[in-house]
């Protein structure tokens, strides 16, 4: 009896089980056009904000050397941060690669 029922659920079971979630995968929402529309939307105003941030930095360092200065030799935030940059770079990278297909 136990070995029937090992094989009724390696034969029945574990298809059945993988068909179910092979289904719910593909009927999962996508992306539509208007949805990378607006995520490209967004990333462009990203990076708007962030060389208007690099920008407001700059100025407020320039007005006041004592900006954000808290135990430390430099500034709080640096203008021009190589870090938000790479990532912003990354995300352009792949935004050409998606628009290129």
């Amino acid at each position: 009896m136990e070995e029937t029922l090992a094989i009724l659920s390696v034969v029945i079971g574990l298809p059945w089980l993988i068909l179910h979630y092979i289904t719910k995968w593909k009927s999962a929402p996508k992306l539509t056009d208007g949805d990378e529309q607006m995520l490209e939307e967004l990333f462009q105003l990203a990076r708007r904000l962030d060389a208007r941030m690099d920008t407001v930095e700059r100025l407020v360092v320039a007005d006041s050397p004592e900006f954000g200065r808290v135990g430390t030799d430099g500034p709080r935030l640096i203008a021009d941060s190589a870090d938000d940059n790479d990532t912003l770079a990354e995300i352009e990278r792949k935004l050409k690669e998606r628009t290129a297909r």
